[in-house]
């Protein structure tokens, strides 16, 4: 447990995916994006990539945190690419790219790695690990690969594809924890937190909902305060 001290956790990522992946799992950040320009850093490895771009971004907007007596303040940064016929795909360059590597793709498969690097700054201590993820894509048509690549999703996301908006139809099958996929592996974070000496549950909102043991649920106590 975090003990008496309340827990903060701040996203150093501007993926709304992110956000939302932890949102669910009833923990709210708060959300600072570290700036940290990803074509800087360079590895033969995809998994020491994304764990060295995870780090810099956690570092990043650890830099601007104070600590106080009042809050424990975690921040967590992550970082994706694909892995690929032994390549690293980012985010691609421009429309061009995408459809490049979607005709690549199509009906085949790649390795997802998300790196992620949690921080604790009250406790002056961290933890890190990749998470791996195998994607087996669709063989899509010309005419899907052309009109995905339009809507500028691909363009914003590691691979150029998501599972969880308009790139979904297009992967057939994951082996792993989709989460990774997403760019936050839930399962990973309670492990993470746990070499940190907490629980994911001391994350969880104030309004999360709790389940008697005949599993029937029971609203939250009211917040005076609210």
């Amino acid at each position: 447990m975090s003990g008496s001290l309340p827990l903060r956790l701040v996203l150093a990522s501007a993926s709304p995916a992110r956000r939302k992946t932890l949102q669910a799992a009833g923990i709210e950040p708060e959300v600072l994006v570290s700036g940290v320009d990803e074509s800087l850093v360079v590895s033969d490895s995809a998994g020491e990539l994304c764990l060295e771009l995870a780090r810099l971004k956690a570092e990043a907007v650890l830099t601007r945190q104070r600590p106080t007596k009042d809050q424990r303040t975690l921040v967590i940064g992550c970082d994706s690419v694909l892995e690929f016929d032994g390549q690293i795909f980012g985010k691609p360059a421009d429309g061009a790219d995408a459809i490049r590597r979607w005709e690549r793709m199509r009906g085949r498969s790649g390795i997802l790695h998300s790196g992620h690097c949690l921080i604790d700054l009250t406790a002056g201590r961290r933890a890190a690990a990749v998470a791996a993820t195998t994607v087996h894509f669709a063989a899509v048509s010309d005419d899907e690969i052309a009109t995905y690549v339009n809507t500028g999703e691909p363009l914003a996301v590691a691979g150029a594809f998501t599972i969880d908006g308009l790139g979904g139809p297009f992967v057939e099958r994951i082996e792993g924890d989709p989460g990774t996929v997403v760019g936050l592996s839930l399962p990973l974070l309670r492990r993470l937190l746990a070499e940190l000496d907490l629980q994911i549950t001391d994350l969880w909102s104030r309004g999360t909902s709790s389940a008697t043991p005949s599993g029937t649920p029971t609203a939250a106590k009211p917040n005076p305060g609210a």
